[in-house]
């Protein structure tokens, strides 16, 4: 990180050169004495390139995380795979030789998601792949079947409230970049719920997609009524979109099984690599 650092600031430099940095009023070095210092780091930052590019390391960060994800699997805030998670990480720091491995205790929360499915009955049967987005509620046990209307923004949505009401909204939001698009998957059951919408799914925030649905969390607001949410691929929402521009009405059939538990133990799993020249400093 330090080498990440020196290498932004040295891009800075140039437009500083020959110019002193005060400090209580004493002169320190120029920015140029400063920026020889930086270039003096160039073997060192090049050694470790070719370790990680073409000598012993080369491909262990990613045969590590293949490992880790094959072995521990999907690692849910709450779950035993996270317990499994923290123990195999607290293993390898210690192997690894860094200092100060310890574990720190802390709460943390429990959502699981259960089974769900969802299911197009209108206009044909088809089997919708989706993923129920982080901290939803379940459907009733019986499940929701209920007609479709589908939007592209929060702004069709509130122009047509009087369309949604006990009905499914499907986002089908055009990507923008990830953290312009995202407030769909973090809003979208709120605002879905306020215009009295019974559940909500999402276009996955995603670039592109293998009809892979793109789960993560969402927040609800206290004074909003709780609906089940969930994400669901680029293409069935294309498709969605196609079949409602069409005019077809579309019905689906969604059932989650999510619940909530009451905060779970788990722990922060910390390590150091102590300075040698500052041992004392974090």
């Amino acid at each position: 990180m330090k080498y990440l650092f020196l290498i932004c600031f040295m891009n800075l430099l140039p437009q500083y050169s020959g110019k002193s940095l005060r400090r209580g009023g004493n002169y320190l070095k120029t920015f140029e004495d400063i920026k020889n210092e930086i270039a003096g780091y160039t073997d060192i930052a090049k050694a470790i390139i070719d370790l990680a590019v073409y000598g012993k390391a080369q491909n262990r960060s990613y045969e590590r995380l293949a490992l880790f994800v094959d072995t521990i699997g999907p690692r849910l805030s709450g779950s035993k795979n996270l317990d499994a998670a923290i123990k195999y990480m607290f293993n390898a720091l210690q192997e690894d030789g860094l200092e100060n491995v310890h574990l720190e205790p802390v709460k943390v929360p429990h959502w699981e998601r259960g089974e769900e499915f969802a299911m197009m009955r209108e206009p044909r049967n088809h089997s919708i792949a989706i993923l129920g987005l982080g901290n939803s509620v379940a459907t009733p046990p019986e499940g929701i079947t209920a007609e479709v209307i589908v939007v592209a923004s929060f702004d069709e949505l509130h122009k047509r409230a009087q369309e949604a009401k006990g009905k499914i909204v499907v986002y089908n939001e055009p990507f923008i970049s990830y953290g312009e698009t995202v407030r769909y998957r973090t809003q979208g059951a709120v605002e879905a719920a306020k215009v009295g919408a019974v559940a909500s799914l999402i276009r996955s925030i995603a670039s592109f997609s293998i009809h892979s649905p793109h789960t993560g969390g969402q927040n609800y607001q206290p004074d909003v009524p709780q609906i089940p949410t969930a994400c669901i691929s680029v293409e069935d929402a294309e498709m969605m979109s196609r079949m409602s521009f069409r005019g077809t009405k579309i019905v689906v059939h969604l059932k989650m099984g999510a619940k909530t538990y009451p905060d779970s133990p788990s722990f922060n799993t910390v390590a150091e690599i102590v300075g040698h020249k500052y041992p004392e400093q974090v």
